[in-house]
C-alpha cells in the first residue's frame, strides 16, 4: 500500500499541472451535470416493515384519489387557531365577526386552496373558548411565496389587534434554518487553526482548497443524481458536512508529513512521495473506516438513512482520492511556499540546517511522557470521567419532536398549546385507524362495530365518523387519545389497540391497522432501537478486522473499539442531560426539553465511529512506525505523539468548530445534532485517543504489537507505516545536496 501510494504521489507531483486540470474539469463537469439535471422531487419518509407504513401503503392503494400514504403528493396545510379573551366565547357575535374576517382573508390568498369553516361540529372546543380553521395550500410549505406568508401574518396580526389570540400551526410560517452561515463559521475557524498549526498561508490554504474541490464535486454529483435516485436535501447536507471536515483533515495530515520530510532533508518530490505513501496510507485506511460506518447505515432498513449514508460515504471516498492525488500535485506547484518561513530559510543553507530543531520536546511529547510515567492513574481518571458523563444515556428516550419542542416565541408552539388546552392533549397527535373490511359480509357494519370496539378502549377520547373508499370496503377512522403524542401512555395505547386486534377482528369480521404520525414515530423509534445493536456489531466488527490488518495486533483494535464505545456513550449522556433533562439548556438556547430524535443516535454512531478511527489510525500509526524503527514502547509513544499530537489536536478542533456552529441554529433537531457530534469528537479525540490510548499502550508494552502466530500467518501484510519508504528516505536525507533538485520551481 505505502509503496503504491508513494509512486502515485510522485506521479502526481511530476504531472502536477495535468492532475490539477483533471480535477478542475471534474468539478466543472459535475457542476454542469447538476445544473442541467431536473429538480429533485420532494422525498417521502418511509419505514418499510412497520405497521404504520403498511397502513400508509393500504391507504394509497384503496384511496388513490386522496392518498395520505404519499407524503410528497399533498400540498402544505396549516391550522389558524382562535382563542377568545378570558370570560368570553369564540362563538360570541363580536368574536365570530373577527374570526370570519380573518378566515375570509386567508381563504382569498394566492396558493390557498381552501380555508375551512372554523365553526363546524368538531372545530370548536367544548367550552367554546377555542376554534380553528384548517387551511390547505396547493404547494409545499417550502414553495409558499413570501408575499402569501406576509399576507397571512398580516391577517393574523389584524385578528390579534381586534382582541383575539390568533396563532398559526404547521410549517407554513416556520423559518427554515440555513446552514450557510454555520458552514462559513466552520471554514473560518478551520482556516485560523490551520494557519496557527502550519504558520504558512499556503500550507493553511491548500487543505481548504482541496477539501472544497472534493466537496464541490461530491455535492454536485449528488444534486445531479437526486432526481433519478430520489435523494433528499438532507442527503447532500450530511455529505457536504462530512466531506468538508474529513477533506480538510486528510489534506492536513499529508501536508504536515511533507513538511516533516522536508525538514529531515528530503528533496520536494521525495518528500511528496513519502508523505503520500505514509500519511496517505493512513488516510486511505481511515477513510475506509468512515465509509464502513456510513455505508453500514443501510442495515437499519430506513431508505432515507441508507441514501444519506451511501452518499456521504461516496463523498468521503472522493475526499480520500483528492488527498492522495491533488494534494501532492499542489505540493509540486508550491514545493517551498507550504513550508514555514524558518524552514524555507533553512533549506536555502542545506538539509542539515533544516533539521536542526528536530527532536526538541513539544507539547505532544511532554503530554505523552506524563501519561507514560503514570499510565494507570491517568487511565482510571479518564475512564471514570467519561463513565460518569455517560450515565444519563441509560435514561435515553427516543422520539420525534414536533411543534411542542419549539420555543414559546414561535406561533407554531403557541398554536400547539392553544389546541391542547382547548381540545385536550391528544388532539395534536390523533391516530389513524385503517379498517380493512374487504372480507366481511357486511363491510359497513363491520367498520361501525370496529369503531365502537376501538372507542371503548381505555385511553381513547373519541373516534371520528368513518370515511369510506369508493368500493366501500375500507374506511379511515381518526382516533383522539387522552394523552399527548410524547406521553408514554399514548405509546401504550397504540400497543393495546394492536394487541386487541385479534379479538376485535373475531367479533367484527374486519381487521385494522394503527397508523398516523404518532404511531409512525413510535414504530420508527422501535425500528431504530432494534437496529442499533446489529449496526454497532457490524461496523465495529468490520473495523476491528481492518485495524487488525493495519496494526497486526489484536489488542490495539480491541482497545480502539472499546474507546469508541466509551466516547459515544459519553456523548449520548451529554445529549440526554441537556436536551432531555434540561441541564445547561438555557445556556445553549434549548427552550423545551423532550425526547431525543430517534435517528440521531444511530447517525451519530456512524459518523463518530469513522472520525474516531481516523484519529486512532493517525496517532497509532506514528507510534508503531517509531516502534518498528527499534524504539522501546514508551519511547515510541512519546515519539509518535511528538510528530502527530499537534496535527490530530488541530484536526479535532476543526471538527468540533464545524459541528458546534450548528448549536446556534434555532431548529432544535439541528441544534441537537451539532451538540452531539461536537461533544463526541471532543471526548473521543482529546480524552480517548490523546489520553486513554497512550495509557493503555504504555500498560501493554510489547504485548500491544504482537498477535498469535497462527493468526499472523493468515493476516495479510500491509505496510501502512511505510517502513521501507522511511528507511530509504533516511538514507536519501543523509546524502548531501539532494534538497532542491529535479528542476523544480523555487517558490
Amino acid at each position: 500500500m505505502a509503496t503504491f501510494l508513494d509512486r502515485l504521489g510522485r506521479l502526481a507531483f511530476r504531472r502536477r499541472r495535468r492532475v490539477v486540470v483533471l480535477w478542475v474539469l471534474a468539478l466543472v463537469a459535475a457542476g454542469m451535470a447538476s445544473a442541467l439535471a431536473p429538480a429533485a422531487p420532494d422525498g417521502s419518509y418511509s419505514m418499510p416493515g412497520t405497521e404504520s407504513q403498511r397502513a400508509f401503503d393500504l391507504i394509497e392503494e384503496r384511496f388513490p384519489a386522496n392518498s395520505t400514504g404519499s407524503a410528497g403528493s399533498e400540498g402544505a396545510s396549516a391550522k389558524v387557531v382562535f382563542v377568545a379573551p378570558a370570560g368570553q366565547k369564540i362563538t360570541d357575535q363580536a368574536n365570530r365577526s373577527v374570526v370570519d374576517e380573518v378566515v375570509g382573508r386567508v381563504g382569498d390568498l394566492g396558493q390557498v386552496v381552501r380555508a375551512a369553516d372554523p365553526y363546524g361540529t368538531d372545530t370548536v372546543s367544548e367550552d367554546g373558548s377555542t376554534a380553528y380553521a384548517s387551511v390547505t395550500f396547493e404547494v409545499k410549505a417550502k414553495d409558499v411565496d413570501d408575499k402569501v406568508k406576509q399576507d397571512l401574518e398580516q391577517a393574523v396580526e389584524d385578528g390579534r389587534e381586534a382582541g383575539l389570540t390568533v396563532e398559526v400551526g404547521g410549517s407554513v410560517l416556520a423559518t427554515q434554518p440555513s446552514g450557510g452561515a454555520t458552514e462559513l463559521v466552520g471554514v473560518v475557524v478551520a482556516a485560523v487553526v490551520l494557519l496557527i498549526t502550519f504558520a504558512s498561508l499556503a500550507a493553511a490554504g491548500l487543505p481548504l482548497l482541496t477539501a472544497l474541490i472534493g466537496v464541490g464535486i461530491g455535492a454536485a454529483t449528488i444534486m445531479a443524481l437526486s432526481s433519478a435516485l430520489g435523494l433528499s436535501s438532507a442527503t447532500s447536507t450530511l455529505a457536504m458536512m462530512l466531506g468538508l471536515a474529513v477533506g480538510i483533515d486528510y489534506a492536513m495530515f499529508i501536508v504536515s508529513r511533507y513538511r516533516e520530510e522536508r525538514a529531515r532533508g528530503l528533496a520536494p518530490q521525495d518528500a511528496a512521495g513519502v508523505a503520500t505513501g505514509t500519511a496517505g496510507s493512513s488516510v486511505v485506511f481511515a477513510g475506509l473506516t468512515v465509509v464502513i460506518g456510513l455505508a453500514g447505515l443501510s442495515v437499519v432498513g430506513i431508505p432515507t438513512l441508507t441514501q444519506m449514508g451511501l452518499a456521504a460515504a461516496g463523498t468521503v471516498a472522493l475526499s480520500v482520492l483528492v488527498a492522495v492525488t491533488l494534494v501532492p500535485a499542489l505540493l509540486g506547484i508550491f514545493p517551498r511556499t507550504v513550508l514555514a518561513r524558518s524552514l524555507r530559510r533553512a533549506t536555502r543553507h542545506g538539509a542539515q540546517a533544516a533539521v536542526a530543531g528536530e527532536g526538541k520536546p513539544n507539547m505532544g511529547s511532554r503530554w505523552a511522557r506524563l501519561v507514560v510515567r503514570r499510565p494507570l492513574p491517568v487511565l482510571l481518571v479518564a475512564v471514570a470521567a467519561l463513565g460518569v458523563i455517560a450515565l444519563p444515556a441509560a435514561k435515553l428516550h427516543l422520539g420525534t419532536a414536533g411543534d411542542e419542542s419549539k420555543p414559546t416565541s414561535t406561533t407554531e408552539r403557541r398554536a400547539y398549546d392553544a389546541l391542547a388546552e382547548g381540545f385536550g392533549p391528544g388532539f395534536n397527535g390523533p391516530l389513524t385507524i385503517v379498517v380493512d373490511a374487504k372480507k366481511a359480509q357486511d363491510p359497513k357494519g363491520a367498520v361501525e362495530a370496529s369503531a365502537r370496539e376501538i372507542g371503548a378502549v381505555d385511553g381513547v377520547v373519541s373516534v371520528s365518523p368513518a370515511r369510506f373508499n369508493t368500493a366501500a370496503d375500507t374506511a379511515i377512522l381518526s382516533v383522539t387519545p387522552a394523552t399527548d403524542p410524547q406521553d408514554e401512555r399514548t405509546s401504550e395505547l397504540i400497543h393495546t389497540l394492536r394487541a386487541d386486534r385479534p379479538a376485535i377482528e373475531k367479533a367484527t369480521g374486519a381487521t385494522f391497522m394503527v397508523s398516523g404520525s404518532t404511531a409512525a414515530n413510535i414504530d420508527s423509534d422501535q425500528k431504530v432501537q432494534g437496529a442499533l445493536v446489529p449496526y454497532l456489531g457490524l461496523v465495529v466488527g468490520l473495523a476491528f478486522l481492518l485495524l487488525l490488518i493495519v496494526f497486526r495486533s489484536v489488542l490495539v483494535p480491541l482497545k480502539a473499539a472499546l474507546g469508541f464505545l466509551l466516547s459515544v456513550l459519553a456523548a449520548l449522556g451529554a445529549v440526554v442531560a441537556v436536551f432531555q433533562w434540561g441541564w445547561l439548556a438555557g445556556l445553549l438556547g434549548v427552550h423545551q426539553t423532550g425526547p431525543i430524535m430517534n435517528t440521531m443516535p444511530i447517525v451519530m454512531v456512524g459518523i463518530v465511529f469513522g472520525l474516531a478511527m481516523d484519529y486512532e489510525v493517525f496517532l497509532v500509526t506514528r507510534i508503531r512506525e517509531a516502534h518498528l524503527k527499534g524504539q522501546r514502547p514508551g519511547q515510541a509513544i512519546v515519539s509518535g505523539f511528538s510528530h502527530s499530537a499537534r496535527v490530530v489536536a488541530a484536526a479535532a478542533v476543526i471538527m468540533i468548530s464545524v459541528f458546534s456552529g450548528f448549536i446556534g441554529v434555532s431548529e432544535p433537531m439541528i441544534k441537537m445534532i451539532g451538540f452531539g457530534l461536537a461533544t463526541a469528537v471532543l471526548f473521543d479525540a482529546l480524552v480517548v485517543r490523546m489520553t486513554i490510548v497512550p495509557a493503555v499502550l504504555a500498560l501493554l508494552g510489547e504485548r500491544a504489537w504482537t498477535m498469535p502466530r497462527r493468526l499472523e500467518r493468515i493476516v495479510p501484510r500491509v505496510d501502512v507505516e511505510g517502513h521501507a519508504l522511511t528507511r530509504d528516505a533516511d538514507a536519501t536525507a543523509a546524502t548531501p545536496g539532494k534538497t532542491e533538485r529535479q528542476g523544480l520551481p523555487v517558490r
